[in-house]
């Protein structure tokens, strides 16, 4: 693991520590606002695959059921991410929530999250990206993995002619997955997914049979609409960072995704995921397009906890991460408490 990324893990590590063993909630429970919005991506078995630059975003089954187990013990009602603003906005009703939700629409989420889910009883919402659904689109962090886990050095153009990356070491993988992920991130993203495919296909890696593989296609989807557990929401056509295109890009981005979305389901969704949802991704053209749109909530991926502000914007709810280099119990004691938030 690159020294960067060390540093952060280690960082976030010790402060989920420091909350959970000193039981700093016990002196701050209002920290813990209202409950919380949990995000998740993949949900499977452990690969043990060393380096994976994408780890973070798949817990195992048996930590799903530990974190269920967990947020019920504490006394959060489960709910649909779309019944919050309801819910938040009835003065009456003094209880405390939990939301699980699931971007991108991974196969794993219907083979291992909804057993567990079921299990609980606890309501899940999967976000659609349309692109993936169709497999028109493919996913260029999955592509980049795929390539640095096979290849021992790489050509690539970021920019400035043609260069060779050494990539036989597990320190040289991360470093260059990070050099992908920060081209993605500067030049035009449509351009940049191109041009990351072409290299694989180059490299004998087809992208979109890596989507096929991952994520559920329409018949899938439909067969999942019949749990009554499990709710659906938008999640782009494209999975593109919606700050950096235009109103129309965005306008499309959105409602057609919905549509997508309901003719996947036979039901409108009611919510909305912004793709990667950091600050640098959702502004405030976005959070008033997903209001214009009619969705009841959407949601980012920065940290918070539930408190009834979120109704002055509810299609700018925050998320906390269920995140694969975390999977411990007392780690969600922690996220759950609320104060990591306060102080980041």
């Amino acid at each position: 693991m690159s020294t960067r990324r060390s540093f952060k893990y280690a960082l976030i590590r010790t402060g989920l520590e420091v909350i959970a063993l000193s039981r700093a909630h016990s002196w701050w429970p209002s920290a813990a606002g209202r409950g919380v919005i949990f995000t998740l991506h993949h949900v499977r078995p452990s690969r043990g695959l060393s380096p994976d630059p994408n780890a973070g975003l798949a817990v195992t089954p048996e930590f799903l059921d530990d974190a269920l187990g967990l947020c019920l013990e504490a006394g959060l009602v489960p709910v649909a991410v779309e019944d919050l603003p309801r819910l938040l906005a009835d003065s009456s009703d003094i209880r405390s929530f939990v939301s699980f939700t699931l971007d991108d629409g991974y196969r794993d989420n219907a083979e291992h999250a909804a057993p567990v889910f079921r299990k609980h009883g606890v309501p899940y919402t999967i976000f659609i990206t349309a692109g993936f659904v169709e497999r028109s689109r493919s996913m260029w962090w999955q592509t980049a993995a795929a390539l640095l886990a096979e290849r021992e050095r790489i050509d690539f153009d970021f920019g400035a002619g043609s260069e060779r990356l050494e990539v036989s070491t597990p320190a040289q993988k991360l470093a260059a997955y990070d050099r992908f992920a920060n081209f993605v991130e500067t030049i035009d993203e449509d351009e940049a997914v191109r041009r990351i495919d072409d290299l694989a296909l180059r490299c004998g890696i087809d992208p979109l049979a890596i989507v096929s593989d991952l994520t559920m296609d329409a018949d899938e989807l439909r067969a999942l609409a019949g749990d009554p557990l499990a709710r659906f929401g938008a999640h782009t056509l494209t999975h593109v960072n919606l700050r950096r295109v235009s109103d129309a890009r965005l306008h499309e981005e959105i409602a057609s995704s919905a549509k997508a979305v309901e003719n996947y389901v036979g039901r409108y969704p009611a919510s909305f995921a912004y793709p990667y949802g950091f600050p640098a991704a959702v502004g405030a053209r976005e959070i008033d397009a997903a209001a214009r749109a009619g969705f009841a909530v959407a949601v980012t991926t920065q940290p918070g906890v539930l408190t009834e502000q979120n109704l002055h914007r509810p299609t700018a709810f925050n998320r906390v991460s269920l995140n694969g280099h975390f999977q411990k119990r007392r780690y969600v004691e922690a996220l759950l408490s609320g104060l990591a938030f306060k102080f980041m």
